[in-house]
């Protein structure tokens, strides 16, 4: 599985171990904000992430920044792009489950054992391909312009 990855300047130890961790459990990892600096937009990182997520040039995506918020509200405005802001490890893995989400947006600020777990939950856990799931998806499909 390939998942793609970025952070604006707010964040950048914890995806450096954030991907250090996905690596060592055998994911490829797209680094897609490589050079932070203290005047970076989130909305550019979430468009490169959602972008190679919509292209199928990566499986999933996570985004962070001071707290998810901003990011999952960028990566919303693609059309496509079901992303969901999480704040523990039961709604990364109900993202996945109800949602299909396929993108994660986090805060850098949680503990980085929480992250790891989120994350992990969000990629190894799959969409339950239930009818009412199903319906519900295609309804916020229809929402899109």
């Amino acid at each position: 599985m390939k998942l793609a990855i970025a952070t604006d300047h707010n964040g950048v130890n914890e995806k450096k171990e954030i991907i250090s961790f996905l690596i060592n459990k055998g994911y490829e990892v797209l680094d897609l904000s490589p050079d932070n600096n203290p005047s970076d937009d989130y909305p550019d990182y979430a468009s490169r992430v959602c972008t190679k997520v919509l292209n199928n040039e990566a499986d999933l995506g996570i985004l962070m920044c001071g707290t998810g918020i901003g990011m999952s509200i960028a990566a919303n405005k693609f059309k496509g792009i079901r992303c969901a802001k999480v704040s523990n490890d039961t709604e990364a893995v109900l993202a996945r489950e109800h949602n299909n989400a396929n993108v994660i947006a986090l805060s850098y600020k949680e503990d980085i054992n929480a992250l790891k777990l989120m994350i992990e939950k969000f990629v190894t856990t799959s969409f339950s391909n239930e009818e009412r799931h199903i319906r519900r998806i295609e309804k916020i499909g229809m929402l899109e312009k």
